[in-house]
């Protein structure tokens, strides 16, 4: 990239195409850590309807903003000049991050409960990226399985330890918020999201949840609904977004229904016919069904 386009960049928008060039799927952030554009449905008059992950074609989804495309990048921030930061949505190949924000909140010691958790459970925390937050936090940036979709949650491993897992994403380091400016650690900027161990991968996932019996007409709308949100997939999410909607479909009980209608919505995306059924085979296994 040439020294006079960076100069005429926002620190926010070159240090996104930074991340970008790492594979890391980016969008615009406020000052306030959120996402810099407004939602183009806000004054729909139904907003019971289906949510909309960007299917629209038009800015302002969020996390279903974020691309690795350095000219759908540029227009983000485009439409947002004001933003002053990125985020990074987590869950999305090649790295399939999982984010590990070990807060610091009033009584809490994130930091030793993970290692708590590590002594318990018999798993050795490995080099990676480090970022450090204004507030004295710190987010561990680890690399997940590409069939396995980890879910968000706060304060479900340990007090102050929340986790940026599918659908989420992580403030990125040059990003300046009300607080001040995220950081990379000192010896961790040139490392690549590591592994996540087994054993804290195990911890991350939800147990298995027993199907139930819907409706036929609520089992008719959320399988639209999943089909639906597996076609609006950009390249890059193909995968990730099947295995979401098929996960959601078997633990709702309607999975060996919709297995088909979903691999014909992934096969429209371009995802290959033996990657989508392997994928789909993979939500079976993980929900405790069989394929």
């Amino acid at each position: 990239m040439a020294t006079t386009d960076r100069q005429a960049m926002t620190p926010a928008l070159a240090h996104a195409l930074s991340a970008a060039e790492r594979g890391l799927a980016v969008f615009p952030l406020s000052r306030t850590k959120l996402p810099a554009l407004r939602s183009p449905h806000r004054d729909d008059p139904d907003p019971s309807g289906p949510r909309c992950h960007g299917e629209c074609g038009r800015f302002g989804h969020g996390v279903y903003d974020a691309s690795t495309d350095p000219a759908r990048i540029r227009a983000l921030f485009a439409a947002a000049p004001w933003a002053t930061g990125y985020g990074i949505a987590c869950g999305l190949p090649p790295h399939h991050l999982i984010g590990i924000d070990l807060d610091t909140k009033a009584g809490t010691d994130a930091p030793a409960a993970l290692r708590a958790l590590a002594r318990r459970h018999l798993f050795v925390l490995p080099a990676t990226v480090v970022v450090l937050t204004p507030s004295g936090g710190r987010h561990l940036w680890l690399s997940g399985p590409p069939d396995v979709v980890v879910p968000n949650s706060a304060g479900r491993l340990a007090p102050g330890i929340d986790v940026r897992g599918a659908g989420g994403y992580l403030v990125g380091p040059g990003s300046r918020t009300e607080r001040g400016v995220y950081t990379t650690a000192p010896g961790t900027a040139h490392l690549a999201p590591a592994p996540c161990p087994r054993a804290l991968l195990r911890l991350l996932l939800p147990p298995p949840r027993s199907p139930r019996r819907p409706s036929p007409a609520s089992a008719g709308r959320h399988g639209q609904g999943l089909v639906q949100f597996v076609l609006g997939a950009h390249k890059g999410q193909r995968n990730s977004r099947l295995f979401w909607a098929a996960c959601r479909a078997y633990e709702s009980g309607i999975g060996p229904d919709l297995a088909d209608s979903l691999v014909d919505a992934a096969l429209h995306t371009g995802l290959p016919e033996h990657e989508a059924r392997a994928t789909v085979a993979s939500a079976a296994r993980l929900t405790g069904h069989r394929p």
